[in-house]
């Protein structure tokens, strides 16, 4: 993502809103809560407050430039919304979130709509659990 997304989603670009992009844009992990953008911030020697990290995610939440999730009833987290739906699973001993897309799952759910005469406009898949002690090595986020 760049300055030109910004401008689309008619938003000015300033360098706050810059350097959130890239931070979410460039991080490992998908998913960060404004507390950890805001500590990314600071330990780039960045002078961006809280409270404007905050409301930044809130405009590109509103622009349609992050997803917000409530996991777990935990923080809020944040994701770049990229176009591409997916779903996710979430682990309820470290808050550790992977990312899945399976289309039989997917077809399933309209299927499903189709027999009550639903229309899915939106959805939402989030399974809670714990990875095997080995851990899931594939599909890390």
């Amino acid at each position: 993502m760049e300055s030109s997304d910004l401008k689309k989603a008619g938003l000015k670009v300033t360098l706050p809103r810059m350097k959130i992009l890239d931070l979410l844009a460039n991080s490992p992990d998908r998913h960060l809560k404004a507390e950890d953008i805001y500590k990314m911030l600071l330990d780039a020697g960045e002078d961006i407050a809280l409270a404007t990290v905050y409301r930044v995610l809130t405009q590109f939440e509103a622009a349609g430039l992050v997803t917000r999730h409530h996991f777990d009833g935990g923080h809020a987290v944040f994701e770049l919304n990229d176009g591409e739906h997916h779903d996710h699973l979430v682990d309820i001993r470290t808050g550790r979130v992977v990312e899945f897309y399976d289309e039989i799952i997917e077809q399933r759910q309209k299927e499903i709509a189709r027999e009550h005469g639903f229309t899915i406009t939106e959805h939402t898949m989030i399974l809670y659990g714990h990875f095997d002690d080995e851990g899931d090595a594939e599909g890390r986020d």
